[in-house]
């Protein structure tokens, strides 16, 4: 469905049906995204590579996801299923004709070509050489097709000492320094319980191949593609923020600092009466104003240490103490009312299910109610962000493995029911 509909709310007890439908003179329900007509290969597993593609399948790209036929993309069994079918492909699937293809062999490399022939961009993340063992190398694809832009997702990148290691986005969130300065001051370093890294990488991807197209497209690429090199180690490590140059020029390393900054204080989460929990962010000078005048602490405002985050910072514990005492003889609907009221910034600390229940998320129609043919209205994440003229759609749920075979590379290819039989025999399909 398209992105700009906002769905109404629906009890946990049943599944929302599906959403109406455009009115009469409206715009359709699949309308055309800003990257229509372009065709993307997705030939990569486990997270960054394919969540791209979904990203690009979302705003109108004709994605075709290219598997194994015997292994197929791991995350089809990653997670939870239900009814034997995996929860994450069904969304990380979307928008996709799925096919199947054994690239290691002559026969698949050659449908491989055939296919690279007229696509925009091929995505991959297999090991540096893998693709140049099958005969597939950059160098080979764009000789066939000059407009094709790769993208190379690899935990490493194309060189360096590590580029041959297996990578994932767990020893990312390791090495980038993000696990190291995340956790309780005397805990352990702490890794995200969701693929964090993945997901940064996947979105760092579709700007890079964006880029690529515009480059490409206009005078300065004369109608040429070129090959994107994205280490997953490297996007983190940009949202390090000021660390790089902290320990460059003052010799200081980020310390853990649990829920607390060590750039502003009061920043911690705090539990209220009823046993909720709430965050409070102080970045901006006025808004650490309006909480301590709402706590009853405004003495503390002409405090030369409070004029700064900094100084704020460095008196955590007498601000947290001010702020969660008056917090904890509360109950959370009072306390959000009042910060509200004061306007100073405070959210309830939410699960899944708060997600789903929340007024906001839900005019932004943030996740959506989609039909899937194995599983009925299914709520997944919506797209991105909200286009006025070209808004993402979600088409459809993951498909089955090799679903689209006889669909693309007949009417692609020109393959008959006789040559998908044979190749399917051979186990190259």
């Amino acid at each position: 469905m398209a992105r700009p509909a906002p769905q109404p709310h629906h009890d946990h007890d049943s599944p929302p049906p599906p959403p109406p439908g455009p009115a009469p003179g409206t715009r359709p329900p699949h309308p055309p995204g800003p990257l229509a007509g372009t065709l993307v290969l997705d030939l990569a597993t486990l997270f960054a590579g394919p969540l791209a593609a979904t990203v690009l399948g979302d705003f109108g790209a004709e994605v075709i996801k290219v598997e194994h036929p015997a292994k197929g993309d791991p995350s089809r069994t990653h997670g939870p299923a239900k009814d034997g079918h995996g929860l994450w492909w069904k969304m990380l699937g979307r928008n996709k004709k799925a096919v199947t293809c054994d690239l290691g062999t002559e026969e698949g490399a050659e449908l491989l070509r055939a296919l690279a022939a007229d696509a925009d961009v091929l995505i991959e993340n297999f090991r540096p050489g893998t693709l140049e063992r099958w005969g597939l190398a950059p160098e080979e694809l764009r000789r066939i097709n000059p407009r094709l832009v790769i993208a190379r997702v690899t935990g490493f990148g194309q060189f360096g000492p590590y580029a041959r290691r297996p990578g994932f986005g767990t020893l990312a969130e390791s090495m980038s320094g993000f696990a190291a300065a995340t956790g309780e001051p005397d805990g352990p370093p702490t890794l995200p319980p969701f693929g964090l890294a993945d997901g940064i990488a996947a979105l760092t991807c579709v700007n890079a191949i964006l880029m690529a197209l515009r480059h490409r497209d206009t005078g300065p690429g004369d109608g040429r593609g070129q090959i994107v090199d994205l280490a997953i180690i490297e996007p983190l490590v940009t949202l390090l923020g000021p660390q790089p140059m902290i320990w460059d020029q003052l010799g200081r390393i980020q310390e853990r600092t649990g829920n607390r900054s060590a750039n502003n204080a009061p920043r911690n989460t705090y539990r209220t009466r009823d046993g909720r929990w709430v965050a409070v962010s102080t970045s901006a000078q006025n808004i650490a104003e309006r909480v301590m005048r709402l706590v009853g602490h405004p003495e503390v405002i002409d405090a030369p240490w409070f004029s700064g985050g900094a100084g704020r910072a460095a008196h955590a514990d007498l601000l947290d103490a001010h702020v969660g005492d008056w917090i904890a003889a509360r109950d959370a609907a009072e306390v959000v009312d009042a910060f509200e009221a004061a306007q100073a910034a405070v959210a309830l600390v939410y699960d899944i299910r708060d997600v789903f229940d929340d007024p906001q998320y839900r005019a932004l129609d943030t996740v959506t109610t989609v039909d899937d043919p194995d599983l009925g209205p299914l709520r997944m994440q919506n797209v991105l962000f909200r286009l006025s003229e070209t808004p993402g759609s979600i088409r459809s749920t993951g498909a089955a493995i090799g679903a689209h075979n006889a669909e693309v590379y007949g009417e692609r290819l020109g393959l008959g029911p006789d040559d998908l039989d044979r190749l399917h025999a051979k186990g190259v399909i």
